[in-house]
């Protein structure tokens, strides 16, 4: 535990050349966070954007979460256009609880080089959390 400012700050460290896929992201994510649960974050963005608002898992009781990726650049690579297109293929077909325009529309733009990556896509959740979540970005 840190403290600044009078708040207490919980780091966590993300090993970003184990980062290989989607589910090793959560599953360093549950490693870091979610011990302390009995219950584990599932490989859904909505997940990670629930609870970065804080009140679960191992930084329930702090202020700030310090998130210190190492080797981010594998992750971002990882993480990129091949793994998302098979995030998003694997929403598509029969009985399929997802929107199949919204995951075709998102596909679209993802070939077309206009769509987000996961990565770019966690990134975004993480900023969004800017008041209460720290990224330092190592390579």
């Amino acid at each position: 535990m840190n403290t600044n400012n009078n708040k207490t700050i919980l780091t966590i460290y993300l090993d970003g050349s184990t980062i290989t896929s989607i589910p090793s992201f959560y599953k360093q994510i549950n490693e870091q966070l979610m011990q302390e649960e009995d219950w584990q974050l599932g490989e859904s963005l909505d997940a990670l954007d629930d609870v970065l608002y804080g009140g679960y898992g191992k930084w329930k009781d702090y202020d700030l979460l310090e998130i210190v990726w190492k080797y981010i650049a594998v992750s971002e690579r990882a993480l990129g256009i091949e793994a998302t297109k098979a995030y998003y293929e694997a929403k598509l077909g029969a009985g399929s609880p997802y929107n199949q325009d919204f995951v075709k529309e998102k596909l679209k733009h993802l070939e077309e080089g206009t769509g987000q990556t996961y990565f770019e896509m966690v990134m975004e959740i993480i900023e969004s959390h800017r008041d209460r979540v720290r990224l330092t970005k190592k390579s």
